[in-house]
Parts: structure tokens; C-alpha cells; sequence
């Protein structure tokens, strides 16, 4: 088409087709993509039931680590750090960083202060197992 001969009403009647036309095909791949999920979704189930499982025995395996970005396994410290470990629940686990709940509610109940990094160091030294990343 030649924009050049167009009027200024013309060429918008033209954009606002074209908008309209945009919104429209960005409707239907947003549509398309949720048809598509739910598709692989039902591949995933089927390939599960022919291997002889069931979906809740593989989806925890699915699911259960926290995916990192590229990036972030690349800025990945190349020595490991210790985990140290609660003796009464092995599922309790502090590595570094933020204090968890569980931990911070520990140290209070000990008498010991998180905010102090002296006796963070003092309670993870009595009462936590260390062990090596």
C-alpha cells in the first residue's frame, strides 16, 4: 500500500486497524499457549501412567528444588558452604543468609539474642549439627 497519498485520517484509520489487529493476534497466542501447556500437561501424565506410575509419586520430584537462573549457577561460590543441620528435625536446615523462623524461635527459647551474631555463632556451635556442604 502507499502510505504516501494517504490522508492524516486515512493513515490513522490504517494504525488503529494494525492496533487492532496487534491486540487481537497477541489474544489468540496467549490462548494458543494455554491450550499448548495444558497439551504438554497431558503428554507428561500419559508418558507417568506408561512408565507405571503414579502422577503424585513423580510430581514431588518435579517440584521440590527451587530452580536458579543461568546466571546465578554461573555466580555460584565455587566452595561449598556447611549446612548446619537441627538435631530434632533433620529437615530444619540453616546454610547462611536469613535466620529461619524455626532457628530464631530456637535461639529466643535458649536464651540466646539472632540479632547478635555472637550468639547465632555460639548457638549454631552447641545446639546445631555441622555438616559440610
Amino acid at each position: 500500500m502507499e502510505y504516501a497519498n494517504l490522508s492524516v485520517d486515512e493513515i490513522q484509520q490504517q494504525l488503529q486497524k494494525l492496533q487492532q489487529s496487534q491486540a487481537d493476534l497477541e489474544r489468540a497466542l496467549e490462548i494458543r499457549r494455554q491450550e499448548a501447556k495444558h497439551e504438554v500437561a497431558q503428554e507428561v501424565k500419559d508418558i507417568i501412567q506408561q512408565h507405571g506410575y503414579e502422577l503424585n509419586e513423580i510430581l514431588p520430584l518435579l517440584t521440590t528444588r527451587r530452580r536458579r537462573s543461568s546466571s546465578a549457577s554461573k555466580a555460584a561460590p565455587s566452595r561449598p558452604y556447611t549446612q548446619y543441620v537441627d538435631p530434632e528435625n533433620p529437615k530444619n536446615v540453616y546454610v547462611r543468609g536469613v535466620i529461619p523462623g524455626w532457628m530464631k524461635q530456637k535461639m529466643q527459647k535458649q536464651g540466646y539474642d539472632p540479632t547478635v551474631k555472637e550468639d547465632r555463632d555460639a548457638f549454631k556451635a552447641n545446639f546445631l549439627k555441622a555438616v559440610e556442604g
